[in-house]
This record gives C-alpha cells, sequence and structure tokens, in this order.
C-alpha cells in the first residue's frame, strides 16, 4: 500500500506542471512607443549618413546643366560618363593607382609591425623607462617639429621621390598605439606566465600566443591604417616631383584643379565644361569606392576591436 502511494506520489512530481490559462506578455504600451520612435530615428540616422554619398553618385553620372542647375538629388539627371571616360582613358591614372595600392599595402604592413611591437612593448609594467616612452609618443600627438623642418630632413634622408617619404613619417600613428597598447593590458596575464612555463620566448609568445588572439584589434588597425594611406596626398604632394610616382589622390587633385582653371579661363569646349561639373563627385566616387570594398569584409572585427581596447577590465 505504501509502496502503491509513492508510485503514485512520484508520478505527479515527475509530471509536467499543468499551464492554466497560459497567457502571452504583451509589451506595455510605452515601450511599444519606444521601439516605434527608435526604429524612426534609426531610419532617418541611416538616411542622412547615406544621403551625401548617394548624392555624389548621382552627380557623377549628370550632365552639366542639371549640376549647375541643382536639380540632382537621389539619382542621376542627364546621364552623362564623359568624366568616367575621361579619367579612366588616361594611362597616368592607372599608373597612379597602382602606387596608391603599393604606398596603402607597404605602408599599412610597416605601420601594424612597428606600431604592434612598440604597443606590446608598453603594455609590460615592468618595462625599464615604460613612462618616459608613454610621454615622448605623446608628446609627439601635440608638438612636431613643423613643415620646413620635416622637408629637410625628409631630403637629408634621401627619402625624396621615393615610397618611403610617405611610409615612414607616418608608420605610427599615436592613437592606434595608444588602442593596442590598452588592448595588450587587458589580455589575462595567465597566458603569457603558461607560455614562459612552457618554453616560450618573449617573441614566441608575442607570435604564437598574443597576436592570434588580437585578431579583432589588429583588423581594426589595418583598416585605420588603410584608410589614412589611401586618403594620403599632402605627403606625396610635398616629397615627390615626378607625375609617375605620384597616387591616386594627387592625380585627381591635379584634375580637379585643371579643370576648374579652363573653366575660369572661359572658352573651353563641351566636353570640358561636362567634365568640370562633376570632376569632384567622379574623384570622390573613385577614391572612396576600393575602401567601402575592404570594409565590408572586416567590419565584423570593427566594433569589437576598439571597445577591446578602449575600454579597461
Amino acid at each position: 500500500m505504501v509502496t502503491t502511494q509513492a508510485s503514485e506520489l512520484a508520478d505527479k512530481i515527475t509530471e509536467p506542471y499543468p499551464i492554466r490559462n497560459a497567457t502571452l506578455l504583451k509589451d506595455s504600451r510605452g515601450y511599444t512607443t519606444f521601439r516605434v520612435v527608435n526604429i524612426i530615428v534609426l531610419f532617418l540616422i541611416m538616411f542622412v549618413t547615406l544621403y551625401p554619398f548617394i548624392n555624389i553618385v548621382a552627380q557623377s553620372f549628370s550632365s552639366e546643366g542639371f549640376i549647375n542647375s541643382g536639380q540632382v538629388n537621389l539619382y542621376p539627371r542627364g546621364f552623362n560618363v564623359e568624366t568616367y571616360k575621361t579619367v579612366m582613358a588616361d594611362s597616368m591614372f592607372w599608373t597612379n593607382y597602382r602606387n596608391t595600392v603599393v604606398y596603402t599595402v607597404v605602408g599599412t604592413v610597416i605601420a601594424l609591425v612597428m606600431t604592434t611591437m612598440f604597443a606590446y612593448a608598453l603594455s609590460k609594467k615592468h618595462l625599464k623607462g615604460r613612462n618616459g616612452f608613454i610621454l615622448i609618443a605623446v608628446f609627439t600627438m601635440f608638438f612636431n617639429g613643423g613643415l620646413i623642418p620635416n622637408y629637410v630632413l625628409i631630403n637629408a634622408l634621401g627619402f625624396k621621390n621615393t615610397l618611403w617619404a610617405i611610409v615612414i613619417p607616418n608608420a605610427i600613428s599615436i592613437f592606434n598605439l595608444l588602442v593596442m597598447k590598452a588592448f595588450f593590458e587587458n589580455m589575462p596575464e595567465e597566458l603569457e606566465e603558461a607560455a614562459a612555463i612552457d618554453g616560450l620566448s618573449t617573441y614566441g609568445t608575442l607570435f604564437r600566443i598574443v597576436l592570434p588572439l588580437s585578431k579583432a584589434v589588429i583588423a581594426t588597425m589595418t583598416l585605420f591604417y588603410a584608410v589614412s594611406f589611401w586618403n594620403s596626398w599632402f605627403a606625396a604632394f610635398l616629397y615627390m616631383d615626378k607625375r609617375e610616382l605620384y597616387p591616386v589622390t594627387v592625380y585627381l587633385r591635379n584634375l580637379i584643379k585643371g579643370a576648374e582653371t579652363a573653366t575660369s579661363v572661359g572658352g573651353a569646349g563641351a566636353e570640358v565644361s561636362a567634365v568640370a561639373a562633376n570632376i569632384q563627385s567622379v574623384t570622390m566616387v573613385l577614391t572612396v569606392l576600393p575602401i567601402i570594398m575592404l570594409y565590408p569584409f572586416i567590419q565584423k572585427y570593427f566594433v569589437s576591436g576598439v571597445m577591446l581596447g578602449a575600454v579597461k577590465g
């Protein structure tokens, strides 16, 4: 009898608890209002962010009359590709474009190596003179030698009209250095201690332990440096005298100035006028397009890389 009752009690305990009068929780009126307003605000922000770029693309394919009269907004008016033809038919454009790719790739690689090494060293609190190195690095964020001393230095080093005039002076960004330093400081010390016990040297720990765990911040720094070198034009304009060594940004800058001069002088032909009308839009599209194509591949690392390097754990 007792066994039967215990069995029945056990069956009741193990049975699913009966759900009676189950109802779905509904969002409150305030929360529903918040969600609607939030969606509307996000759409407005997205539109405000995208509108300038869409407008530039539309202008790059529009004709002179519609651009000058301000009738181009979100789509081209009087479809025109003369400027694209003029720019892309020039062999010097492709030469300078190739130069930009080379300068960007080489500069980004060198900058990543130097920034990573320096940041990893500064992240070690037992480093002798650590505070002095940090002070020197931060000092350069606010003070520099000036334009003329930099030009004299680059010329004296023999860097003029070479790749190194663009790459070496911009090899380390102090902002990027501080972000990577903070990222390395937040990594667990136990990982490096275990690596040292296993016999790894400092460089072995860096390359086999630290860097594989730093993909997010490395991808973020790659984007920062690549954009910086890609958009750079003043260093090449200052230190290079040969057209075949210019990056594409200097080429497009000279093209804009030439079109503006031809228009201001007067008597320009119809083709020159059409080119001058939307040359700025075309140059912006051609310059920013490669970076836009690169960004989606490293976007997933971008936010996490910045946050992990900037927030103290």
